[in-house]
């Protein structure tokens, strides 16, 4: 069955750096385009950045120049550097596709990894 599991999250300064993972399972990872969501407390959860088969990339403006999405095929994992960190980046991220399962498509999203920016 599909899985996804995130890792890497914690509590880190303003400025600071963290790099969480995405491990995946059950499905040919290289076919499918990979995304990382967050959700702040109190709103909705937010497209963060979106990586394709072929490595095309597409971020939300406010983590523009600061974040950095990319995937290992060969690991069947996908990854999220975060820089220059902001308070306002504090949020469950949660890893995320859309895959076909021979029969339609579905949305599959792992378990989420908190991400606390703080002094």
């Amino acid at each position: 069955q599909v899985q996804l599991v995130e890792s890497g999250g914690g509590l880190v300064q303003p400025g600071g750096s963290l790099r969480l993972s995405c491990a995946a399972s059950g499905f040919t990872f290289s076919s499918y385009a990979m995304r990382w969501y967050r959700q702040a407390p109190g709103k909705q959860r937010e497209l963060v950045a979106t990586i394709s088969n072929v490595g095309s990339l597409n971020y939300a403006d406010d983590v523009k120049g600061r974040f950095t999405i990319s995937r290992d095929d060969a690991k069947n994992t996908m990854y999220l550097q975060m820089n220059s960190l902001k308070p306002e980046d504090t949020a469950v991220y949660y890893c995320y596709s859309k895959i076909w399962d021979g029969y339609t498509w579905r949305d599959y999203w792992g378990q989420g990894t908190q991400v606390t920016v703080s002094s």
